[in-house]
C-alpha cells in the first residue's frame, strides 16, 4: 500500500509540474492552426490590390 501511495504521489507531482507546459503546447498549436487557416483563406481569394488595379 505504501509503495502504491508513493507512486501516486510522484505521478501527481509530475503532473503538477508538466501541466503548464502541456497547456502552453496546446495553446501554441491552436494559434498555429488559426494562422495556417488564415493564410489558406487569404491565398484563395484575390487581394484587394488586384481588384483595384483591374478596375483602374
Amino acid at each position: 500500500m505504501n509503495t502504491a501511495m508513493n507512486a501516486l504521489t510522484v505521478l501527481f507531482v509530475f503532473l503538477l509540474l508538466a501541466a503548464p507546459s502541456l497547456y502552453g503546447i496546446a495553446h501554441d498549436r491552436r494559434i498555429d492552426r488559426q494562422l495556417r487557416q488564415a493564410r489558406r483563406d487569404e491565398s484563395q481569394r484575390p487581394s484587394r490590390r488586384a481588384e483595384f488595379t483591374t478596375v483602374a
